[in-house]
């Protein structure tokens, strides 16, 4: 039966939590004013930790929902990371701290931080980011509302693929999660572009074309039934012909493979034991399966009835979604769009950036920007011509005299609309257009999709040649309130808030091959700025600031209606109404609610399973995970934010502890047949057959039974290490595979399925050199085990 949970810290607790009000000591002595010591021409690192330590959302994380840093990950810089967070913002601040514990960690996995060379603080914020990222990340369950943008992702997936080649990604982009495609959810509303470019094929068609295509168009929509039934029945579902014929090929091969298993599984149930496990006893249909036992479906067939027994190909692991506290905070995401101007053909790509590396335009290309024919056509183009709109025409020009006496007046709106403005692809960068088939002259431009909570941007000093290097140093104004950057938001976007204010700023003094990095910041408490040196702090001026020469910039959105919000319920909580009930909500979401303009509905999924019990894994620190509310805060938040669901009783749920307790089994079972088998194999002098395997799914077997992942693999995939001679499967040469016998094949092959069977057939005169050069691989997994 479910186990009920009892928390230690009462309800009044929460309002540690939400109480944004300063004490007294706090004012007399305002936190956050520590300073790095220098530990070897590292104030490059001294300047970005500053930086994000005043990012009150990554901060408040790490100082509120310190349990939730939990990895067992190496180096562990998120628990160096809370560690420092902890010293810096102590009440009893100390002078200055020094930050041995994280760097040792990041150059642990980075050696170009190691020596005492001096540094990017750009690439350190990036390095030390991905890293947080890697070690706090979750897997995103898929849930029905976010079925929308899954979908547009998948169909996008061919284009983006093709624009890689086609023309450069924008220099912003660094994915947070590379290795496993992390993707945030987004609202793609740029179904039009995908309309618009049948219409425009269907004026080159014959009649029959488009009656084909039409026929194929009803075709995929009835297969997106569900699209329709969440209000999407004004979007063109449709996509290019070439794609339409694969997803309809897909389906035939997907009817044909499942036909094939219905086959193999009638056979097998004629041969096998009556008592064998059904379908439904398993976590999941990759679970269901039970491992062979003595007298196996193998054992009634003959190694020329396996032959010839149809089997399906080996279907791809379902790609895994992640997100993190640094995703939630510092991704947003860009639409890119090329178009051939011959065929007016459009392919739209989404791109997830963590920075914006903005380009410093000189004089002529500040003279194209503001001129009043690139203007026009960069309005035509739905590019960023407005941006200019609330500086004005005299403005401008007043500053653009100034500047033939004392430089290029460069402002932050110029950066980011040399950023944004459409490109020409011509000449050596022309366009490979997928519907004319030929290099193309083409256009590319790029809006804003969804902006990030804080928003980094790098602006682009340093050039680095193949010799030498060299370093812009022209000043670029910004502001510290009211960043406007509706103009670079994508028209069909949902609405959001696009109004930033400064939180820091990253300056370098000195040139390309020396120099110097500081660090200006904004305390969160009291609203000063100070001027972070390594361990001197001082307070500054905002004209100090203003005239900065600025490297990397951070931005927080400002919403007077966040705050009004916090003070709401802050009200509210010194009520303290008697309330029957208490519910729990997510201490993470709380932390959003605290920091973020945009909190977004409430999320106690982090805590909750699909059963709406507590996991057995989160059961031993759910404490770190939730905090209690009287009834009448939970209504308000609920109101205001929705999400959910709402919880009142936590309990450990029975489901998923079976599901568990059955992983667990199966682990052990293959994990234990395996040695055995392999063993056997090892002793066997002179196997007369020997099966090749992918050592690349053998590892991700290896961490599934060992508990390093959660999920089995999905099915064998020997594609990668066989190459087809004279209508046979072979080894390829210098493929990484390793060895196992027949048995362990059969073993495996029942469970997980795919293939193609790939053999060796060693003799005593003649032995393959791959099977000696190979066959101690998957000895020393054993080994490892």
């Amino acid at each position: 039966m479910p186990t009920g949970l009892t928390l230690k810290n009462p309800p009044a607790a929460v309002l540690d939590d939400l109480d944004t009000e300063v004490d007294e000591e706090d004012e007399l002595r305002t936190r956050g004013l520590t300073g790095l010591k220098n530990i070897g021409n590292t104030c490059y690192m001294n300047a970005a930790l500053q930086a994000l330590s005043n990012c009150p959302p990554l901060t408040h994380f790490f100082l509120d929902c310190g349990g939730l840093a939990r990895t067992d990950k190496k180096p562990a810089l998120s628990k160096s990371y809370q560690k420092l967070m902890t010293e810096l913002w102590h009440k009893s601040r100390p002078g200055s701290v020094v930050p041995t514990h994280l760097f040792q960690g990041i150059k642990s996995v980075n050696p170009m931080f190691r020596g005492y060379s001096q540094q990017d603080a750009q690439e350190f914020l990036r390095c030390l980011m991905d890293l947080l990222h890697e070690e706090l990340k979750v897997q995103i369950h898929e849930v029905d509302n976010d079925t929308t943008s899954r979908h547009l992702e998948d169909s996008m997936e061919e284009d983006q693929s093709q624009s890689d080649n086609e023309f450069q990604s924008c220099e912003s982009c660094s994915s947070s999660d590379k290795t496993e495609n992390e993707i945030i959810p987004r609202n793609l509303a740029d179904d039009h572009i995908e309309s618009s470019m049948l219409i425009q094929e269907e004026e080159h068609d014959t009649e029959a074309d488009k009656v084909s295509k039409k026929e194929k168009i009803m075709v995929h929509k009835r297969n997106q039934e569900n699209f329709i039934k969440d209000g999407l029945k004004d979007a063109d579902m449709g996509m290019e012909t070439t794609e339409l014929l694969n997803n309809l090929g897909t389906v035939k091969s997907h009817m044909h493979n499942r036909l094939a298993d219905y086959i193999i599984e009638a056979q097998v149930k004629d041969r096998s034991s009556p008592k064998s496990p059904s379908s439904n006893e398993g976590v999941s249909a990759r679970l269901s399966s039970s491992p062979p036992k003595s007298g196996s479906i193998w054992s009634g067939l003959t190694p020329t009835q396996r032959k010839g027994l149809p089997t399906a190909p080996p279907k791809k692991k379902k790609q895994k979604r992640y997100r993190s506290v640094i995703s939630d905070i510092f991704d947003g995401t860009i639409i890119s769009s090329v178009q051939c101007l011959t065929c007016d053909r459009i392919s739209v790509t989404l791109e997830t950036f963590q920075d914006l590396s903005l380009p410093i335009p000189g004089k002529e290309d500040l003279a194209k920007l503001h001129s009043s024919s690139h203007q026009s056509s960069l309005v035509k183009a739905g590019s960023c011509g407005e941006a200019y709109a609330p500086q004005g025409w005299i403005a401008f020009f007043m500053e653009y005299f100034k500047s033939w006496f004392w430089g290029p007046v460069v402002t932050l709106q110029d950066c980011l609309a040399a950023f944004f403005t459409r490109d020409e692809l011509k000449g050596d960068n022309m366009y490979s257009c997928e519907k004319c088939k030929k290099l193309r002259n083409g256009v590319k431009f790029c809006k804003v999709q969804k902006f990030p909570e804080i928003l980094c941007i790098h602006l682009k000093r340093f050039r680095h040649e193949l010799m030498f290097s060299t370093k812009i140093c022209t000043h670029v104004s910004f502001p510290l309130e009211g960043l406007d950057l509706q103009p670079f938001l994508a028209k069909e976007s949902p609405g959001q808030i696009v109004t930033y204010d400064l939180l820091s700023a990253i300056c370098h003094h000195g040139t390309a091959s020396s120099g110097h990095y500081i660090a200006y910041c904004r305390n969160n408490i009291n609203n000063q700025w100070y001027e972070f040196d390594d361990q001197s702090v001082t307070e500054v001026s905002e004209s100090v600031v203003q005239n900065a020469e600025a490297y990397v910039l951070f931005y927080k959105k400002s919403s007077e209606d966040a705050q009004k919000e916090r003070r709401r319920v802050s009200s509210l909580l010194t009520m303290m109404e008697p309330s029957l009930l208490q519910f729990y909500i997510s201490r993470e979401w709380l932390n959003k609610f605290k920091t973020f303009a945009e909190p977004g509905p409430i999320s106690n999924n982090d805590f909750l399973c699909m059963h709406g019990g507590v996991p057995p894994q989160k059961s031993g620190f759910v404490e770190d995970l939730v905090v209690m509310l009287p009834q009448n805060i939970w209504d308000y938040l609920y109101s205001r934010y929705g999400g959910g669901p709402a919880v009142n009783h936590l309990y450990v749920c029975h489901t998923c502890q079976n599901e568990v307790e059955k992983i667990e089994k199966r682990r052990k079972h293959e994990l234990e047949m395996f040695i055995r088998l392999n063993k056997a194999f090892q002793e066997e002098e002179s196997p007369a057959v020997i099966y090749c395997i992918s050592m690349q799914w053998f590892r991700e077997w290896e961490g599934f039974v060992k508990a390093k992942d959660s999920e089995p693999p999905g099915s064998i995939d020997n594609t990668k290490i066989g190459v087809s001679k004279n209508g046979q499967i072979t080894l390829r040469q210098g493929a990484d595979s390793g060895q196992i016998s027949q048995e362990t094949w059969n073993f495996l092959q029942t469970i997980y399925g795919g293939g193609p069977e790939i053999i060796l057939r060693p003799t005593i005169a003649n032995v393959d050199p791959d099977v000696v050069q190979t066959e101690e691989k998957i000895d020393v997994e054993i080994r490892n085990m």
